[in-house]
């Protein structure tokens, strides 16, 4: 074999020339995406890592796709909750009486809407639902379902948790469930005529619950500020619960003991001016407003106390006395002429209680003289009784909380017969609750004070209240107000231990034009205790009956009178007014001072006496 030797005279080939010639190197970016897409497509084994992480980073793609998705429907004006939230009711604050107890508060119900532009068998949804809901009308919820132009409409509001449940397992598109909040009144009927009440939307209608709204809440509802209940202050009345319940069921037992249309009562403190209680009955239960027995919009279920004006009878007769005293004319040793009737021109004036002789001022207050009451007023004139009427808050309507007022009804052009009318009662008509507050200052010193259903202290009462006549003359008329108690018509008041006074008052009504003998308007009005006077209270009926063992009379002393008394007797010690079996040593101080010999009445045997 013949080796083979080198020829050192030619160079030697280079090694490149005998290898392939290599691809050009690629960059780093193509090199890294032609690994991801090798490593997708290949099946070995130390590729699967990426194959999983390129996987797992399409699907977190895919899902926050979805989720933004999710998180913008949720937040489109054109959604279900939007238009459900925008009406569903808003919060109220609780409303508490003087002792913290709850007359009203929000809770929360479900109600059924739908999105009609959404549903997709309106036939079907409409007779679904109201198989479920049979007290829907089907006709009507066709026709609401079918206005495809509404991106909202109610199906039922305040639905019952059965109902809340089918409708839920019906599983309609376009069909929802929402809670809302729904008005409730746990005390039903008790104190309706304060409380008022709010509708289906909790939009205050009438009483404390239209003034909250007149404070802003609505407002604020309107603007978009809707307000949880702990956000709420809640709103504390004057009137206590317990009081009012006794009252109201003690009225209840004399509107049916004497047969009466209507009747109302109230109890005031003189002090603060506050409604400690007030029941008009018809009444009707809140919770229920329009039910058809108990329309709180029925003109027979008005508060009789706010919002009715009636002439007041003889209980005027104290107004008319304390002008008297107050000018100086008179005193309680004067002696007024009632020999006979009084006249003016055709008309004649008459006493109930006649004695046909001079009767001292306080015969003429515990006879109920409408001769002597009479010549009280005429002795001061026309003016001078307009003026005083006017200052004692009588001609103009009175203002509280309650949006629900009532003017007072005068002659326009105010003679003197009509002088001498209006000083016993007749002639004039005003709310109640207006005549309150002006008696209760006669009783607490002289100080008008505006009634008000919120609870507030009596130096607060006493920033805005105004004297209107001197403490001699209150003190003057709080004694006839208890001699009258002892001695003269308010007797059927004297409940033991309470110093009570009282004035009666019994007005014929108007019917056709002339006053009516047969057909009454009674009122009472009392102080407990006369000598340190704390609450004056007010009954009221509207065509009394007479009873056989009343022998027949229907005059306030026998009805308004005796209901009056019930009160007392049955709130004094809810109320905190200690009984006293003893009188009071010098209980009138100023009249005593002033040589007045009867000025301290003692007791004489309670009530009936």
């Amino acid at each position: 074999m013949t080796e083979r030797q080198p020829n050192w005279d030619t160079p030697p080939e280079p090694m490149s020339d005998l290898l392939e010639t290599p691809p050009p190197r690629p960059t780093r970016k193509s090199s890294k995406y032609a690994g991801m897409v090798r490593a997708v497509f290949s099946t070995s084994l130390q590729t699967s890592a990426s194959r999983m992480r390129l996987a797992a980073l399409g699907f977190l793609v895919l899902y926050g796709v979805i989720c933004a998705k999710l998180v913008y429907l949720g937040f489109k004006p054109e959604t279900v909750r939007h238009p459900a939230a925008e009406a569903v009711s808003a919060s109220r604050p609780d409303i508490l009486d003087r002792n913290g107890e709850v007359l009203a508060s929000d809770v929360k119900v479900m109600s059924v809407f739908a999105e009609p532009r959404r549903l997709i068998d309106k036939d079907e949804a409409t007779e679904l639902l109201t198989a479920v809901l049979p007290d829907v009308p089907s006709k009507e919820l066709r026709e609401r379902l079918g206005a495809s132009k509404k991106g909202f409409v109610w199906v039922k509001r305040e639905v019952t948790p059965h109902q809340r449940d089918e409708v839920f397992h019906l599983g309609l598109p376009g069909v929802g469930l929402i809670a809302e909040n729904k008005r409730v009144y746990p005390n039903g009927p008790i104190g309706a005529h304060v409380l008022g009440f709010a509708n289906i939307d909790n939009q205050g209608i009438a009483g404390i619950e239209k003034y909250i709204d007149g404070q802003g809440l609505a407002d604020l509802h309107n603007l978009g500020f809707g307000a949880t209940p702990d956000e709420l202050q809640p709103i504390t009345l004057s009137l206590d619960i317990r009081a009012t319940h006794a009252l109201r069921d003690e009225l209840e037992k004399g509107v049916t003991r004497f047969k009466a249309k209507a009747g109302a009562a109230a109890i005031l403190d003189v002090n603060t001016g506050e409604v400690i209680a007030l029941a008009s009955l018809p009444d009707y239960d809140p919770n229920h407003p329009t039910e058809e027995n108990a329309n709180a919009l029925d003109l027979t279920h008005i508060n009789r106390m706010n919002v009715g004006v009636y002439e007041m009878g003889s209980t005027f007769k104290a107004l008319t006395i304390s002008m008297a005293l107050d000018s100086g004319k008179v005193n309680l040793g004067s002696r007024l002429d009632a020999r006979g009737a009084l006249s003016f021109g055709r008309f004649k004036i008459h006493d109930y209680h006649a004695q046909n002789r001079a009767l001292t001022v306080p015969e003429v207050f515990t006879y109920s003289s409408n001769i002597g009451t009479a010549r009280m007023a005429m002795g001061q004139g026309v003016e001078k009784h307009k003026a005083y009427l006017r200052k004692m808050g009588q001609l103009t309507r009175m203002r509280t909380e309650l949006p629900e007022s009532a003017e007072p009804i005068y002659p326009k052009n105010w003679s003197e017969l009509n002088t001498m009318t209006i000083a016993f009662g007749h002639g004039l008509a005003v709310a109640p609750l207006q005549a309150m507050m002006a008696v209760g200052a006669l009783m607490n010193g002289g100080y008008l004070i505006t009634p008000t259903f919120l609870k507030r202290s009596q130096e607060e009462a006493m920033k805005n209240a105004v004297q209107v006549v001197k403490p001699e003359t209150s003190e003057a008329m709080r004694y006839l107000m208890r001699l009258n108690a002892e001695i003269g018509t308010a007797k059927r008041v004297n409940v033991d231990g309470y110093f009570v006074g009282g004035k009666t008052g019994t007005a014929e009504k108007v019917v056709g034009g002339h006053y009516s003998k047969t057909r009454l308007f009674t009122t009472f009005m009392a102080v407990a205790p006369s000598d340190k006077p704390k609450y004056l209270f007010l009954t009221i009926m509207d065509e009394p009956q007479g009873r056989p063992e009343d022998g027949g009379y229907a005059t306030a002393a026998y009805n308004a009178g005796f209901v009056t008394g019930e009160i007392i007797e049955r709130t004094g010690p809810i109320l905190g007014l200690a009984p006293r079996f003893e009188p009071p040593h010098m209980p009138f101080p100023l009249l005593a001072k002033l040589g007045y010999g009867m000025a301290n009445v003692p007791a004489a045997g309670g009530r009936g006496h």
